[in-house]
C-alpha cells in the first residue's frame, strides 16, 4: 500500500488554507506554496503539491460542471414532482456505497454515518412532500369535477380537466 498523502496529513485548518491557495493561484505557483509550507513547520514537496492540486482542480471542475448542468435541467424541465431530487439521492447512495467496498475500512466511519442518516431524512421529507402534493392535486381535482359538473360540462370533459390536474396521460 502506498504511503499516506502529506497533503492529506496535514490539519484541516492547514490544508483549507492550502485549498484556497491553490484556487487563488489558478493552481499555480506550486514551489512558492511548498516554500510557505515549510515555513509553517510542514516539509511537502512541489511535485506532490501538484499531483494533489491536480485532483483537487479536476474534482472542483467536475462539480462547477455537475452545479452548471443541473441548473441547466431545472431551467429546462421543472421538477414539481422532486424526481431530480431523488434521483440525486439514490446517486450519493450508490457513491457512499462503492466508497464503503472500495476503501477496505480506510475512511472516516462517522462522516459516512451522518452521510446516511441525513440521505436517509432527506429521503422521508422527499416522500410526505410528494404525498402531500398528491393529495393537493387530488382534492383540487374533485373539487374542480363538482364546479364542472354544476356548470353543465360533460362527463368527457370534466375527466379530461381531471386528468390535466393530476397529471395523467392520456
Amino acid at each position: 500500500m502506498p504511503p499516506r498523502s502529506k497533503v492529506g496529513q496535514l490539519p484541516a485548518e492547514v490544508k483549507a488554507w492550502l485549498d484556497q491557495a491553490l484556487i487563488e493561484n489558478n493552481f499555480s505557483g506550486y514551489e512558492l506554496l511548498s516554500a510557505e509550507l515549510a515555513e509553517r513547520g510542514y516539509s511537502i514537496g512541489k511535485s506532490a503539491l501538484h499531483a494533489y492540486g491536480q485532483n483537487f482542480e479536476g474534482r472542483l471542475s467536475a462539480l462547477k460542471m455537475a452545479s452548471e448542468q443541473a441548473r441547466a435541467v431545472v431551467a429546462a424541465a421543472p421538477d414539481e414532482e422532486g424526481a431530480v431530487n431523488e434521483a440525486l439521492m439514490r446517486l450519493v447512495q450508490e457513491h457512499l456505497f462503492k466508497l464503503l467496498l472500495a476503501e477496505d475500512g480506510q475512511f472516516d466511519l462517522p462522516k459516512v454515518a451522518k452521510a446516511v442518516a441525513e440521505l436517509g431524512r432527506a429521503s422521508v421529507v422527499q416522500k410526505k412532500w410528494q404525498s402531500e402534493v398528491r393529495a393537493k392535486a387530488q382534492a383540487a381535482a374533485e373539487q374542480v369535477e363538482k364546479i364542472a359538473k354544476k356548470g353543465g360540462l360533460n362527463a368527457e370533459t370534466v375527466e379530461a380537466i381531471r386528468r390535466e390536474i393530476l397529471g395523467v396521460a392520456s
